[in-house]
């Protein structure tokens, strides 16, 4: 049993029965969610301290489950999109995010307390109490992997141990049905870790909300291919097997870069790989996902694509990433958002153009103060400026991917969907990318996985006309452009900040040899956080 605080005779809930439960729930003040999740996981701590009768706390958490799901969904979605690492106030979101599921936990885990003491009622129930237990330390993991952190160590090390005590019991084969848990469908303790384990493996593949969805399901349909064994073995041609440390803090490993010890246990793949391709062979011949139990509405293309990323990822031999395994690797500079990708690939700070009337105004200002008109002509350096890149090892690097580490764990905040660029010290060649998916590791390094963009980028100005410069802050944003690439049948693009794009506008364009082209923007081909890549043609 997982070791509680002793019940305190000083702890007050606000309610000791269910009706007592229903009347503040009725009256909890919904119009601050902050407050709110604060209020209902005080009064759930206050309820695990205080001592009562098993069959009353269950009755209480069961009637609660619904509210904190629904308040915590909504609370969730303040960290949507955060840029990374979150700033010191977005951090306590996080850890008020876990610390209620932690407190649903404790509940259940105080009932099991009561079944340990000899409470007959509970010991009925203990099957169902060790599934909401391990429901909820669920939870604690997939909120850190949806806001991009990776869990900390004594998340990972609760669950470990939770499913060990399952285990111990011989509990983890015995089905629960749990109102809460995917579409009600019935489901055991093992498979709920294990799909747990390979769903969090997912988390750099980049999945929507559907995908993931979809995934999960899958891994219920298919819970007759998971079992934990304490060791396996399988030959060259097979799905290499993953292994996970029972008292260690990681999920899942590639056992060719595991160390072996007493706690490490063993997931074969080779069921799970068969049934995959077998998914997809029937698909690609023409079968429909809903005639061989795949129960989606997702098309039979997207289920392919889908059912290859997730056998690539859990049962085909790859290196773990440089978090899970550090090494010598190269590195690579990176600088984020377009002016600093401008400046860079220019070699000089990006210096906005002034309109006439702002200019003659400047200049009025400036006699008016030093007497005379200041000579802009002199270039701060990007050093002087705070334009320099930051250092990140290399995973991988190919033409369309890249999967980088950050050096360091300071820098930039970075979100997906962010612009960004890398060169190296040897060479100004710039290969511009978009971020597809962050995580901070144990470290407090961020690791990137980014798609690159077509052509060697150049450094543009976009000069806006004047009968439109009254409508923006500036009237020229620094911008890239991708040059076409015939042999691809890719046409030239243009990156530029996501607020400067109108189809059919005409803008003026100054290249690196102070040239000047006018072009007219056509339409949008890729739209992210802080840029839009657009189509042009010369006007």
């Amino acid at each position: 049993m997982l070791s509680l605080e002793p019940t305190d005779d000083r702890a007050k809930p606000a309610f000791h029965d269910v009706e007592g439960c229903k009347k503040w729930l009725s009256q909890l003040q919904l119009t601050n969610i902050g407050i709110a999740q604060g209020n209902l996981r005080k009064q759930i701590d206050e309820l695990n301290r205080y001592a009562m009768k098993g069959e009353v706390r269950l009755s209480i958490l069961e009637l609660l489950r619904e509210p904190v799901s629904q308040l915590q969904s909504d609370f969730a979605k303040r960290l949507i999109g955060k840029p990374l690492p979150l700033t010191d106030d977005e951090h306590l979101l996080l850890t008020a995010l876990s610390s209620l599921w932690q407190a649903m936990q404790n509940g259940y885990l105080r009932c099991l307390q009561s079944a340990a003491a000899g409470d007959a009622t509970m010991v009925k129930r203990s099957a169902m109490l060790w599934q909401r237990s391990l429901y909820y330390g669920m939870q604690q993991i997939l909120e850190f992997t949806r806001t991009g952190y990776e869990p900390d160590r004594a998340t990972w090390q609760q669950f470990h141990a939770l499913y060990l005590n399952i285990e111990s019991a011989g509990l983890q084969n015995e089905t629960v049905k749990d109102e809460r848990f995917h579409d009600k469908y019935p489901c055991n303790c093992q498979t709920l870790y294990l799909s747990t384990l390979l769903m969090h493996r997912t988390r750099l593949l980049g999945l929507t909300r559907d995908q993931r969805h979809t995934a999960e399901h899958w891994l219920l349909l298919w819970a007759d291919t998971l079992a934990l064994m304490p060791r396996c073995t399988a030959t060259k041609e097979d799905a290499p097997p993953l292994v996970v440390d029972m008292e260690g803090y990681r999920g899942l490993q590639s056992a060719a870069h595991a160390r072996a010890s007493s706690s490490m246990r063993c997931l074969p793949m080779v069921p799970l790989s068969k049934q995959i391709r077998i998914k997809t062979i029937l698909l690609q011949q023409g079968q429909s996902p809903k005639k061989i139990d795949l129960a989606t509405d997702l098309p039979s293309k997207e289920c392919i694509g889908l059912l290859g990323k997730l056998h690539q990822c859990w049962c085909e031999a790859r290196a773990d990433t440089l978090v899970e395994m550090p090494r010598e690797t190269s590195s690579v500079h990176m600088c984020v958002g377009l002016e600093k990708i401008y400046s860079h690939i220019a070699g000089r700070p990006f210096k906005p153009a002034k309109n006439v009337g702002q200019s003659m105004q400047d200049a009025q200002t400036q006699i008016a103060t030093f007497g005379r008109v200041l000579d802009e002509t002199g270039q701060h350096s990007l050093k002087e400026l705070g334009f320099l890149p930051e250092e990140w090892l290399v995973e991988e690097n190919s033409l369309l991917r890249g999967r980088l580490l950050r050096h360091t764990p300071t820098g930039d905040r970075m979100a997906a969907h962010h612009i960004i660029s890398i060169f190296t010290a040897e060479s100004t060649v710039h290969k511009a990318g978009v971020i597809d998916r962050i995580e901070v590791a144990h470290s407090g390094q961020l690791y990137v996985t980014v798609h690159y963009l077509p052509g060697q980028p150049q450094a543009v100005i976009a000069n806006a006309a004047e009968s439109t410069q009254a409508m923006l802050k500036s009237g020229s944003v620094p911008c890239v452009m991708l040059p076409a690439m015939e042999k691809l049948r890719i046409p030239a693009s243009l990156v530029m900040p996501r607020d400067w794009f109108q189809a059919g506008r005409e803008i003026e364009l100054t290249l690196a040899d102070r040239s000047k082209m006018k072009v007219k923007l056509g339409i949008s081909v890729e739209r992210g956080v802080d840029y839009e890549r657009v189509s042009f043609k010369p006007a």
